[in-house]
């Protein structure tokens, strides 16, 4: 332990979080994105729990099981570079004291003095009963950290140490009401702060050119800087500068959106100008089959035949888009964006012309959900007397309907079960969701996309309702009788008759 030169591996404002979280009872880090504290913070939690005199367990506190794995595999690696011997990452089955009949995936490595440094879930009731130090690593995005703090905090009555490590998630945050009350002089704790800026003055672009075996300069720092800044747009005070975005709320977070994101599935983008309304009917149906034929059905074509296949449709007519998100539900019941498509000024007759031929050719066609406000009457209406109401439902997107099923959609979210778009546009639409009074609601917030066209939580609102249509029974499956467009049922059978609905 002697031996580890802290000042040759460290930047240094990862030497100053080690050396303050070490000699501190409590320690918050107000922090840019993607600058290595936790990373850093693994060794710290080394040189707590490894020495052979005075170690402590260490418990780290992530948001979700993937920030978990990857911590103690960092604290794995700093333990065979400092030279501790410890076990392999483990992982095990935690007991929810409060739950004893859900058993929790948690993570932990073992030194040779018998002290472990254990991730557990992100809940107060996890500390239980335990004595050492504790890591909560993003601590904006925590659920409830205001019990996770109090109960952490009380692990100081017999000598524990806290380090609390976030990003800012908006300025009515508990991380940020701690922030304050530091800086007010209500609370004793050490406060690090360090901006992006902050961390390429202490030489973060030159590690990371380092680690690429790139040469460094400073033409190359300044693109870089800048590429990031683009990347991140007007969140860019909030993630890289370490200032609270005013009234944010918002109830999708940044961090478990994006973590769902794949770079490989189709966004479908399709705009007509208002003359296209008055046109021939005969000359706006010849249009939209050709596009289907062009840019839809290949798309629906690669899906897999083998797995239910359900959708959420927003409607939008002027002004907003409509759009549509396409899931398939794996063996594992994760759910899969199979394409998303965007419309825009559309009249409301080949809408509905699009939406047929999506149903009717989805593979193992399961449910879908319409947004039945306003003009989206008409969709979900024709939609529910085609197909019938045990295929389709109609939905009013009330305060009640987002209480009752925003929630289910953040759980997939939390717990990677769902994949959409990595597409910018998208993520800005999750961020017009805000909880308000304990109730997530779509707020009166219009977005831009790059061509300047407004968007107001379009995406965000399909993906809840496809999410709510694939929680459904839907229509029983026959073999060969979906996917093709060409229903061959037996309107004899009983179970026919009893789904049937609208038809």
């Amino acid at each position: 332990m002697e031996e580890f030169q802290r000042d040759k591996v460290f930047l240094y404002y990862q030497q100053l979080l080690s050396t303050t979280a070490l000699t501190s009872p409590v320690t918050v880090v107000e922090k840019s994105r993607r600058t290595g504290y936790s990373w850093a913070a693994a060794a710290v939690a080394v040189f707590v729990s490894s020495p052979a005199e005075n170690a402590q367990n260490t418990y780290y506190m992530g948001y979700d099981y993937e920030m978990a794995r990857e911590f103690i595999q960092y604290v794995g690696e700093w333990a065979k570079k400092i030279g501790e011997a410890c076990s392999e990452a483990e992982e095990y089955i935690f007991k929810d004291p409060d739950n004893p009949d859900k058993d929790i995936k948690a993570f932990r490595v073992t030194f040779a003095n018998g002290k472990e440094v254990v991730a557990l879930p992100s809940v107060a009731r996890a500390l239980r009963g335990k004595q050492g130090f504790v890591i909560i690593d993003e601590a904006a995005f925590h659920d409830d950290l205001k019990e996770v703090l109090k109960a952490a905090f009380a692990l100081l009555i017999w000598g524990g140490q806290v380090l609390i490590i976030s990003t800012h998630n908006g300025e009515d945050n508990p991380f940020n009401d701690l922030i304050k009350d530091i800086r007010a002089g209500k609370s004793p704790y050490k406060l690090l702060r360090c901006t992006f800026d902050d961390a390429l003055r202490q030489g973060l672009y030159k590690r990371i050119c380092q680690k690429q075996g790139k040469e460094w300069s400073q033409a190359a720092e300044d693109q870089w800087k800048a590429d990031i800044y683009k990347f991140y747009g007007d969140s860019a005070a909030e993630e890289l500068d370490c200032i609270p975005a005013n009234g944010s709320g918002n109830y999708f977070s940044r961090l478990i959106v994006e973590q769902c994101m794949q770079p490989d599935i189709p966004v479908l983008e399709l705009a007509v100008k208002p003359e296209f309304t008055a046109a021939p009917s005969a000359e706006r149906v010849d249009f939209i089959n050709d596009w289907i034929k062009d840019n839809l059905q290949p798309v629906i074509e690669k899906m897999n035949p083998n797995l239910a296949s359900g959708f959420g449709y927003d409607f939008g007519r002027s002004g907003d888009l409509s759009v549509c998100a396409v899931l398939q539900e794996d063996a594992g019941l994760n759910l899969k964006t199979a394409f998303v498509l965007e419309i825009r000024n559309m009249p409301h007759e080949q809408q509905w012309q699009i939406a047929d031929y999506i149903t009717a050719h989805l593979p193992l066609f399961r449910f879908s959900a319409y947004d039945a406000r306003g003009n989206g009457s008409y969709l979900a209406e024709v939609a529910c007397q085609k197909y019938g109401a045990a295929a389709v439902e109609e939905v009013m997107l009330t305060t009640q309907w987002y209480s009752q099923n925003m929630p289910r959609a953040k759980a997939y979210f939390e717990e990677k079960r769902v994949s959409l778009p990595r597409n910018a546009n998208i993520l800005n639409d999750f961020k017009v969701v805000k909880l308000v009074k304990g109730v997530p609601t779509v707020a009166e917030i219009r977005t831009k996309d790059e061509h300047g066209n407004k968007r107001h939580g379009d995406s965000c609102i399909a993906f809840v309702l496809g999410i709510y249509a694939m929680s459904k029974e839907g229509v029983p499956v026959y073999e060969g009788c979906m996917g093709t467009g060409d229903l061959e049922l037996d309107e004899s059978r009983e179970d026919f008759r009893s789904w049937k609905g609208c038809l």
